[in-house]
Order: structure tokens, then C-alpha cells, then sequence
């Protein structure tokens, strides 16, 4: 069987691109780096690397053995750390990629109860709209939609995204009550632009007889952060379709209103993403039992259910 040393040893490497560099991270020597990538070689049978004297470079064996094990070995540390220095229970720093919107609004508000139930875990927010690699970028939760799939990572459902047009009462003095999206094109538009490819995104309206609607918007005001298109509206910028979770706050204050009740998008899910494995650590473990708990109990994923709220 292999050593959790040499496998360590030769992952590193690869990271770092040299022996030397991974014996700084390891705490070894650059030789003792070296024997021992040199004898997981020597038992698998391959070469991993293709050395010279300015870098290393793997081979098309050490890519394939790199992709094959460098998750496990992050897990199977995390694990070695639980168990050791925290008796398995949930302890430690947690990586959390989220919205700044919704997880400032919806998510922190159930974090006081997570850190009193658990008290030796650390949360670390990444606050973006962007999309992350969960595991490339080393959170250990992410909370959105749309994230890619990639080999060895899950989603569980929390709630719905579904988009719904509104505005404010003071843009709507005067007007008639529309009656389709198509009449939207009449009123000005705030429209979302994409943080990932910069196209301004168009929704596909759903209506109640089933009929499907992507209604043109006279643009006037466009960004990239939907808190900062949810403002605009309730300033009296324009029509805004904005999701269920930024809306919900200023429908029930009066600040917004919903135009066209009876229709909506769908865009998919929020989901809780995170790597799927065996030895999950506690600390991860913990918050999304805690999360699901918590959506469950407080019924939020019916309260971000546009069809729900008519």
C-alpha cells in the first residue's frame, strides 16, 4: 500500500512545480521530496514526472494519477484533522462561496444558530456573484445556481429561482394595469447583465395558460449585481425582473409591487453545492444538515415559489 507521505509529496509537487517549493509547504527537505516521489514511481511503475533542471513537469501518467487523487487526499487530510485534533466534531475554518445579496439577506440571519451550536467552527464568506470551482478554488460549501457540475461535486436543492417583473408604486401612477409581458416595452427597463459573459440576460416568462413570453425591455439602467438592480427599482428606475428572494422584503414593505402576477421564470434552483465523498468533514457535514434543517423549517423554499405567492 501506498504512503500517505508519498502520494502527499508527489501532489504537491505538481503544485508547486517543483521539489523545492513543495518541501517548503511540506516541511521537508527537497531530497526527502524527491525519494519519495521518486519511490512512488518506483512501486506504481511510471514515470510521474519529466524532470530538468528548471522545473517539473508531469507526464501524461502523472496528470491522470494527479486528477485521480488530489481531491481524495484534501479529503482524506481533512478527515486525519477531524478525528485528531477535533474528536470529529465539527471544528475548524469553512469556506463559503454565496451571493452578496441573497446570502446577506437570507443566509447570515441563520448563522447565529449555527455558531452556537457549533462553537470551534470559523466561517470564512466569499461574498461574489461570480461562479466558482468548488474545489479548485477550496471552499468547502458554495450556495447559488447555475455552478458547473464538476467531477466529484453535488447539488441539493433549497429553493427555486423564479424571476418576477416589478416596480414601484410611484412609476405606475397613472398607467393601466398591464396584462402582458409584451406591454412591457412601454415602461423603462432595468436589466441585469451577466458577471460571466457580459450578456444582458433575457427571461422566458411563463404564463397561467402555459403560454411562453421573452418580452423586450426599453432599457435604461443595466448592471451586473442584482441587489443593485433591485434598488433601482425600488427608486423608480424602471421595470425590473429581479428573483423571488431580493423581491420578497420590498413587496411585503410596499416599496415594490408585482406587475403581471399570473406569470413568471424559471431559472432552476438555489442550491447548497459541495464535494461529495465518504469522509466529508464534520464542520461541512454540520452546516449543510443545518442549512436543509433551516429552509425546511421556515418553509423558504415555498416562500421563493413565485406560483406560491400569487
Amino acid at each position: 500500500m501506498e504512503t500517505l507521505s508519498n502520494i502527499e509529496s508527489f501532489v504537491r509537487s505538481a503544485e508547486q512545480g517543483s521539489f523545492s517549493a513543495a518541501a517548503r509547504q511540506l516541511a521537508l527537505t527537497p531530497a526527502a521530496v524527491s525519494r519519495n516521489v521518486a519511490q512512488l514511481e518506483r512501486n506504481l511503475g511510471v514515470l510521474l514526472f519529466q524532470r530538468s533542471t528548471r522545473k517539473l513537469t508531469l507526464t501524461e501518467a502523472g496528470e491522470q494519477f494527479l486528477a485521480g487523487v488530489a481531491e481524495h487526499l484534501n479529503t482524506i487530510q481533512a478527515a486525519i484533522s477531524d478525528v485528531t485534533q477535533n474528536a470529529g466534531q465539527p471544528a475548524g475554518s469553512l469556506r463559503m462561496s454565496l451571493s452578496p445579496a441573497f446570502g446577506v439577506e437570507h443566509i447570515l440571519p441563520l448563522m447565529p444558530g449555527f455558531l452556537q451550536r457549533y462553537p470551534a467552527v470559523t466561517l470564512d464568506w466569499q461574498l461574489s456573484n461570480r461562479q466558482v470551482n468548488l474545489i479548485a478554488d477550496g471552499f468547502d460549501v458554495a450556495i447559488g445556481g447555475g455552478i458547473e457540475l464538476t467531477p466529484g461535486v453535488v447539488a441539493r436543492r433549497l429553493a427555486p429561482v423564479h424571476m418576477i417583473v416589478v416596480a414601484a408604486p410611484q412609476l405606475l401612477a397613472g398607467r393601466g394595469k398591464l396584462q402582458h409581458p409584451n406591454q412591457l416595452r412601454d415602461l423603462p427597463g432595468i436589466v441585469m447583465r451577466s458577471p460571466q459573459s457580459g450578456k444582458l440576460h433575457h427571461y422566458h416568462f411563463r404564463g397561467p395558460d402555459g403560454e411562453d413570453c421573452a418580452p423586450d425591455f426599453s432599457t435604461r439602467f443595466i448592471a451586473d449585481d442584482p441587489d443593485a438592480l433591485t434598488r433601482a427599482a425600488v427608486m423608480g428606475m424602471g421595470v425590473a425582473a429581479v428573483a423571488m428572494p431580493h423581491a420578497k422584503v420590498h413587496l411585503h414593505s410596499g416599496a415594490l409591487v408585482r406587475l403581471l402576477p399570473q406569470w413568471y421564470a424559471d431559472l432552476g434552483n438555489i442550491n447548497l453545492y459541495f464535494a461529495s465523498n465518504r469522509l466529508m468533514p464534520a464542520k461541512t457535514r454540520a452546516l449543510i444538515d443545518y442549512l436543509t434543517s433551516e429552509f425546511d423549517s421556515k418553509q423558504l423554499a415555498m416562500k421563493f415559489n413565485a406560483k406560491q405567492a400569487l
